[in-house]
């Protein structure tokens, strides 16, 4: 069974959105969408990854421009 976030429901109501619309948004605003510690610690390990790929990628263009400007 869903829930609605009722302060987002009145939020829209008071907004002079239509009942059925305003209902329709809390609920898919509420539906599951809260971030699990399993899907934080993914994400974590994803830019630990991220990280290294772009310190590699940084230092290879620091070795290239120090082959081109000072030992040519």
């Amino acid at each position: 069974m869903s829930t609605i976030i009722i302060e987002v429901y009145e939020a829209f109501l008071s907004a002079g959105v239509p009942e059925d619309k305003a209902r329709a948004a809390a609920k898919a605003m509420s539906d599951d969408q809260n971030a699990t510690k399993s899907d934080i610690n993914k994400l974590d390990k994803e830019l630990a990854i991220i990280k290294w790929m772009l310190g590699i990628i940084i230092t290879g263009i620091v070795a290239l421009l120090i082959k081109t400007f000072i030992y040519h």
